[in-house]
Formats: structure tokens, C-alpha cells, sequence
């Protein structure tokens, strides 16, 4: 939905007269209680305060006082994505508002449902650059579903009730519910449920039934099928029916960083993840491919590389509930609108009905796939340094904990290593910063995560950079009995950007070293400074410490566990597509790939 509908908010039905009559602050949390919120993550302030005031003395939500507005934003989007539900944050005016526009922005760009209440000044101060006024309803109009401004305790609820709507439905994403002190402060009779009209807000779930035969048959003609899997899938609780399209037509799947976990890993139709940092098969198979069926993905510029130059000779059948999506980058052949789970089971029953007469061969490119797995699997070279080397620390994390735990990862290297080397299984496993690729996201989103599913275990798997944005929610983890782990794959460095500046900027790292991991001068010391939160606090240095220290953070649940694991900062990403060129130039890999001739 455009940010740019006018913000007002659905007029409440006539007045009853058994209606109770309560403040606006009240009417805030009683609207949460009916929706069946349970947790939400907050920080009181000035404009705020009189939803707090009730909110203390309800028992049906939980409030979990963070340290930082950021870290309630993240926490409330790692809630949303491991449990499905909504996660819900909460904030005062000004400052308070303006620290969580990273996690909105965040929110927006992974299609993660939010909902945001936030305070503002009295409504006769807006606009006077009252103490914290900010326009947080223009500020985030770019990056929210809808935001809406409340001015009246009447409208509260109607404005509640149509934020949680919109955020949940639909493509999902962030809604921001603004409130003056005076409307929370203000009595009115509260109605429940109110008439939520929201013209022109009418998401398509139901895909056209032409266009699911037109795609059917397009799979059925394929000589070189790919199933290219977004995190749509995820969002929308696809992976059963993509499972069984998948098996269906026996197309290879690839699954990009949000979707990880949508297919499993262990599957043998599964090549990987695609992308600048994805593995060869999955690479080159959306590039050689005759036919693309791209499955709430959005062909990102690190999917596609230079877009120009991405699959030159493929047919596009892109399904998305976002009509926006489709065609935006590459021109679909088949454009479907509607919700996977729907399109999915009638696109693999048009599919059966189109095979009954038979179906192109794919078995010669399988073959060519196969070949390029075997001669290029996932790997990396040993440190040159005598320090661990990340992708093991990683890769033993997955080992050891299995594909039951939750994983969410900060920025950098370490997130896609964390991408590379530990099997996903399921979806909601997998957290990350996809889209806006926020620093920072790690540990918050793990303690959002935790809340929602507190019978799982859950890593924040963190740079030494990452880790300083927002580790303070320690503290929150420690005081509200959130026992996750956090392991910081410490290289004393900006790790992707040391990266970059090797191999196109000849070396020179500017401003990149952290001096966090090695010696004796380590600025901050992680293990102290864990320990000075309550945390159970490790380091290791040398390979044969490793799944012992994994092993402990596994056994210990009465408080959070962060290992800073001290890894060489030589280590590098690959494969790698550099930015600006196209797939088939991806380094390592390309110049040893075996050609694909239809004609052999």
C-alpha cells in the first residue's frame, strides 16, 4: 500500500451507549489485548508516557524495556519473522521516533509486518518545533505501508485495528500509528471492533486463471527450468506447496538470502543460494536458464548483477502478491498476481494437467548442473595467519546446534558465511538484514526472536563491528530472562569492506581496522564487557576450543552466552560476482565452469 494515501484514520461507528468510556491511552492497550498481541518492546518518553501508564498494570501484554529504539525495532522484527506474527514496538516523540526509522526502513525493504505506535507533542503544538516534535509521519512515509496520524481518542482504536490490518495482509510490512498526548490523554467510548475502511487497500490473492495455465505450459516446454525462490515464500507460509511444485516439475531451486530455509537444504533439487556471494551451480543456472520462475522474489541487484546482462535467453514467470514487483526490473513473459500458497498448488496442478501429454527433457540439464556441484562445491582455503578461520566457527555452529535453532546474523562477511555454511531446514530459521543490510540487526532480532519461540535455541551470529551498534540489549536479554547466543566472529575489522578495499581499492584499508581482536589491546574487550552485562562470557583463539565453547553456550540457559571468537581478518567471501558486471563473470569459478550445449 502507497505511503502516500492520506493519513487519516477510519471513522469510528455510532456511539453506543454501553460502549465504556476510556482514556486514549487505555484504548491503546485494550486495542492490543483484542488483537491478541502478547509482546511488544518499547521505551517510554514524554509523549508516550500515558500509554504507559495502563500498559503497567495490563497482564495480557508483555513490555520489554529495551535500551536503545533501534533494539525495539530489530527485536520487534525478529519476533515477526521467526513466530509469523506481528511484531510491535513502541516509542516516544522526536528522538525516540527517529531512532527506530532504521528498523522501519529495514522492516519495509524485507516485507517484515511491523506496527510502530509512537507518541507525538499535543496536537496544538504541532508544527511550533515543540521539545521533541518530528514529523514522523513524513519522515517514514517512504518506508511504511501506511502511517497514520491520530489526533482524537476516538479514532484510536479504528487506527490500531487498521495498522495491524494492513500490516499483516497483503505483502507485509511496517505501519506507523502516530498519537498526540492529548488523544491518549482524552476520554472516549471505546468500540470494539471498529469499521476498518480502507479504500483502494484490496490485496489480490487469487491468481488469474489464464495466467496459470500460460505458465504451466511454459514450465512444461522448458528445456532449462530454474525455480528462483524469494523470501516471499517465506512470508507467505509457501514452503510446503513449493515443495511440492518443486518435486513436481523437477526444476532445480535456488533460494536467495531472504529465503533461505524456504527449500531444504538437504534436498537434492536444491543448488544453493544465488547472488554476488552465491554458490556456482545456483549462479549459473538462473544465467543459463530458458525459463525463470521467480516466486516472491524481486530480481535484486545482487541477484541479477549488472540486469542488463542477467539470463539473456530466459522466459520470466514472476509471481508476486505485489503487483509493483513485477516487471520492475526484468519484463516477466507470465506475470502472476496472488498469494504463493494459492498460486502454488494451482500452478502445480496446471502443471499435471499439461504433462499428461508430455514434457521437454531436462535431464541434459541436470546433467550440466550436477557437473558444475561437483567441480565446485562450497568451500574455503585454511587461514594463512595461524588464526581460526571464520567459515568453520560457522559451519561448526550449524553442525552443533542442528536445523531446529533459530540463526539471525548482523551485516558483512559473517552473515553470508552464515548464509554459506550452516543447512536451513525450515523457514523462519533464518534472520538477516536483507534488503537494507542494517549493522546492528544481530542481536536485537535475536532477542525478538527468543521472545517469540523461547523453546528454541537462538544465535546471533555478529561481526566485532555489528556487535558495537546495539549490544547493549545484552542488558535487556540478562533483566528479562532472554538466554540467547551471540557469537562475534571477531577479525578486528569492517570486514566486507576490508574485502572490497583488497581487491579493488589495491590494498589500502581505510578505516576499517577495529583493533578489537587481537593482542592484548583489545578496545573493548568482549569477554569483560559480557561479563560486565551478566552474560556468560568466552573467547577462543585456537581450532581445538571451538566446539567446546559452542558446547557450552548450548548447555547454558539461565543467561545469554557471547563467544568472541578471534578469526582472521584475511579471510574473504567467495564465490564473488563484483558489483557492476554481469553473473557469468563470477571470479573463481566461471573461467572452470563446463559449457552447456543444448546441442550435445
Amino acid at each position: 500500500m502507497s505511503s502516500d494515501i492520506a493519513t487519516a484514520v477510519p471513522r469510528p461507528p455510532a456511539r453506543s451507549a454501553s460502549a465504556p468510556v476510556m482514556t486514549g491511552a487505555e484504548a491503546v492497550v485494550r486495542s492490543l489485548d483484542l488483537l491478541g498481541v502478547s509482546d511488544v518492546f518499547g521505551l517510554p518518553g514524554g509523549a508516550i508516557m500515558p500509554v504507559y501508564d495502563p500498559l503497567m498494570d495490563d497482564e495480557a501484554v508483555r513490555h520489554i524495556l529495551v535500551r536503545h529504539e533501534q533494539g525495539a525495532g530489530h527485536a520487534a522484527e525478529g519476533y515477526a519473522s521467526a513466530s509469523g506474527k506481528v511484531g510491535v514496538a513502541i516509542a516516544t516523540s522526536g528522538p525516540g521516533a527517529t531512532n527506530l526509522v532504521t528498523a522501519i526502513a529495514d522492516a519495509y525493504m524485507d516485507s517484515v509486518p511491523l506496527l510502530c505506535i509512537t507518541g507525538q507533542v499535543f496536537s496544538s503544538l504541532m508544527g511550533t518545533d515543540a521539545f521533541q516534535e518530528a514529523d514522523i509521519v513524513g519522515i517514514t512515509m517512504p518506508i511504511t505501508k501506511h502511517s497514520f496520524l491520530v489526533k482524537r481518542a476516538e479514532d484510536i482504536p479504528g487506527a490500531i485495528a487498521a495498522a495491524y490490518e494492513i500490516a499483516s495482509t497483503g505483502r507485509p510490512g511496517p505501519v506507523l500509528v502516530d498519537i498526540t498526548k492529548d488523544a491518549q490523554q482524552a476520554e472516549a467510548p471505546f468500540i470494539w471492533p471498529p469499521q476498518i475502511d480502507l479504500p483502494g487497500y484490496r490485496p489480490v490473492t487469487k491468481a488469474h486463471g489464464k495466467q496459470i495455465q500460460a505458465a504451466a505450459q511454459l514450465i512444461a516446454e522448458a528445456e532449462k527450468p530454474v525455480l528462483y525462490v524469494g523470501g516471499g515464500i517465506i512470508r507467505s507460509r509457501a514452503s510446503e506447496q513449493l515443495l511440492a511444485l518443486a518435486e513436481a516439475t523437477g526444476a532445480p531451486v535456488v533460494t536467495t538470502l531472504m529465503a533461505r530455509g524456504a527449500f531444504p537444504d538437504s534436498h537434492e533439487q536444491n543448488l544453493g543460494m544465488p547472488g554476488m556471494h552465491g554458490t556456482v551451480p545456483a549462479v549459473l543456472a538462473l544465467q543459463e536458464s530458458d525459463l525463470i520462475v521467480a516466486l516472491g522474489a524481486r530480481f535484486d541487484d545482487r541477484v541479477t548483477g549488472k540486469a542488463s546482462q542477467f539470463a539473456p535467453h530466459a522466459k520470466v514467470i514472476h509471481v508476486d502478491i505485489d503487483p509493483a514487483e513485477i516487471s520492475k526490473i526484468r519484463a516477466a513473459d507470465v506475470p502472476i498476481v496472488g498469494d504463493l500458497r494459492e498460486v502454488l498448488v494451482d500452478l502445480e496442478a496446471a502443471f499435471r494437467a499439461n504433462t499428461d501429454t508430455g514434457r521437454a527433457d531436462i535431464t541434459q540439464w541436470w546433467a550440466y548442473l550436477k557437473g558444475l556441484r561437483s567441480e565446485f562445491p562450497l568451500g574455503y582455503a585454511p587461514t594463512s595467519d595461524g588464526l581460526l578461520a571464520p567459515q568453520h566457527v560457522i559451519q561448526r555452529i550449524g553442525e552443533l546446534t542442528g536445523p531446529e535453532a533459530i540463526y539471525a546474523a548482523g551485516v558483512g562477511q559473517h552473515q553470508m558465511w552464515a548464509a554459506q555454511f550452516i543447512k536451513y531446514e525450515r523457514p523462519n530459521a533464518w534472520l538477516n538484514s536483507g534488503g537494507a543490510g542494517t549493522m546492528g540487526y544481530a542481536v536485537p532480532a535475536a532477542m525478538g526472536a527468543k521472545v517469540a519461540e523461547p523453546e528454541r535455541v537462538v544465535w546471533a551470529i555478529d561481526g566485532d563491528g555489528c556487535f558495537q551498534m546495539t549490544n547493549q540489549e545484552l542488558a535487556t536479554c540478562v533483566l528479562n530472562n532472554i538466554p540467547i547466543k551471540v557469537a562475534i566472529i571477531n577479525n578486528s575489522s569492517l570486514g566486507m569492506v576490508r574485502q572490497w578495499q583488497t581487491l579493488f581499492f589495491n590494498g589500502r584499508h581505510s578505516n576499517t581496522d577495529l583493533n578489537t581482536g587481537h593482542g592484548t589491546a583489545r578496545v573493548p574487550d568482549f569477554v569483560k564487557l559480557a561479563e560486565a552485562y551478566g552474560c556468560l562470557a568466552l573467547r577462543v583463539e585456537k581450532e581445538d576450543e571451538i566446539d567446546d565453547a559452542i558446547r557450552t553456550a548450548l548447555e547454558t540457559n539461565d543467561r545469554p552466552v557471547v563467544i568472541d571468537f578471534v578469526v582472521s581478518a584475511d579471510a574473504m567471501v567467495w564465490p564473488m560476482v563484483p558489483q557492476g558486471v554481469g553473473n557469468s563473470e563470477i571470479q573463481y569459478a566461471r573461467e572452470h565452469a563446463p559449457s552447456f550445449d543444448q546441442e550435445d
